[in-house]
């Protein structure tokens, strides 16, 4: 090997240790950055006549990789849009709030609402997701994505659609046989137990329904149902609901309006004007309880009684969100409901460790690494994303101090190849020439 040949290889290690440097640099640099996959230099030889042991000098190089598939410890937070991904898989961001350009992928999940509500991580990323129908389905394409926004969402109200009822009627009231139906909604008679409820229209407004009975025969009532509010509200007068009770000896339910077979159970329609109410008629189903049962309706000789279980709700705000493990977003409402709006995909790729870096600690599809293949979140191959969490770097800084000592040392071994070669090169420059 020649004099020359030493001096190259002296720089060649100096390359190498520089790079190794710069490694070790970048990781201490970011071990507080979220997602950030340490780098890792490798060294290796290369020779500069290969086959020939006897005569050849080895040279060093240094290849600088990040094992993109490492998985950082998870940092507990307050922000439900704080999101890491436990196993495989990366999120879908992009660089503007164009979601179909300049797609990329990131474990980065620290996002927060922009002034228009759309996610977007520290790095100034967002985030994109699938946006559900009313049904809570996801697109039929999977790469038709949008920007997730949990800012501009609607409020939300529900409609009753079901009663249940709690009663007693008193056994010992006096019996009405001169009851027909509708006179206790016209005030004919005077029932002998009454109640009004207050149910949900389709627009979330509260809408009076009385409930009146009146005992017509032994163990028999009967029983209406009205609607207590404007009568320009409905399309005709008179009771929405009415039929009969009938009670065993034992003051339980027995039957229905005379179903067969016996049934605690009926549908009330309340026909609402959509000229006045703007409103289309409304479907209840109203329960009594079982029958043979004193579940729902009974016939005890203690004072008459009702308690009612109603579902729908009124009008309700946003008032924050939740995602779960599969990556749905659900939006939480003041009024108790809630709704899904997205669901979170995760990328993932035959050679993840080929994605090539950009900036914001993200990641694009290379030759090598494979397309890009979009999934739901906690199914196949993709891992599971946890809200109130952010994926810590995987630096560690002891083994990163360990590694500035040792490049330290070999770059100053390297140089004093340098200076070696060139004082024997200058020795060489100085024997007399005669």
């Amino acid at each position: 090997m020649s004099l020359y040949g030493a001096l190259n290889i002296g720089v060649a290690g100096l390359d190498a240790t520089s790079a190794a440097l710069s490694a070790t640099s970048s990781n201490i640099a970011n071990v507080n950055t979220v997602g950030y996959k340490d780098e890792t230099a490798n060294f290796e030889t290369f020779l500069n006549t290969p086959g020939l042991s006897s005569n050849s000098s080895a040279g060093v190089s240094a290849l600088i990789t990040q094992d993109v598939t490492a998985q950082g410890l998870p940092i507990s937070t307050s922000s439900p849009t704080d999101l890491s991904i436990s196993g495989n898989g990366f999120f879908v961001v992009a660089t503007n709030t164009s979601p179909t350009a300049n797609q990329e992928y990131t474990r980065a999940g620290s996002f927060t609402p922009d002034a228009s509500g759309n996610l977007k991580n520290a790095a100034g990323l967002y985030l994109l997701g699938w946006k559900l129908d009313p049904q809570g389905n996801i697109p039929t394409n999977a790469s038709d994505v949008s920007l997730v926004n949990v800012s501009n969402l609607a409020g939300k109200a529900q409609p009753s659609t079901s009663i249940s009822l709690q009663a007693n009627l008193q056994s010992s009231s006096t019996v009405d046989a001169t009851y027909t139906p509708g006179d206790m909604t016209s005030g004919t008679v005077s029932p002998d137990f009454t109640r009004t409820l207050n149910v949900y229209d389709s627009q979330g407004a509260i809408q009076p329904v009385t409930f009146s009975f009146i005992k017509t025969a032994a163990n028999t009532w009967a029983y209406e149902a009205s609607y207590a509010g404007s009568a320009s509200n409905l399309t005709a007068a008179g009771p929405i609901a009415q039929g009969t009770l009938a009670f065993n000896p034992d003051g339980t339910l027995a039957n229905v309006n005379g179903a067969s077979p016996a049934s605690g159970t009926f549908n009330m329609t309340i026909p609402w004007n959509t000229a006045t109410s703007g409103l289309s008629p409304q479907t209840i189903k109203i329960s009594m309880g079982d029958v043979n049962s004193s579940d729902g309706l009974s016939q005890f000789d203690t004072p008459s009684t009702l308690s009612s279980t109603i579902d729908g709700s009124a009008f309700g705000s946003v008032t924050g969100v939740t995602v779960s493990q599969d990556g749905t977003v659900t939006a939480q409402f003041s009024n108790g409901l809630s709704q899904n709006v997205y669901k979170i995909p995760l990328a993932t790729f035959t050679s993840p460790d080929n994605l090539a870096q950009v900036n914001g600690d993200a990641y694009i599809v290379t030759n090598n690494s494979g397309v890009a293949n979009i999934n739901l979140a906690d199914a196949g191959s993709a891992g599971a994303i946890n809200s109130q969490t952010l994926e810590g770097s995987t630096v560690d800084l002891a083994t990163e101090f360990t590694n500035l000592i040792t490049t330290q040392r070999a770059y100053s071994a390297a140089a004093r190849i340098v200076t070696t070669a060139d004082q024997m090169l200058a020795q060489l420059e100085n024997l007399p020439t005669q």
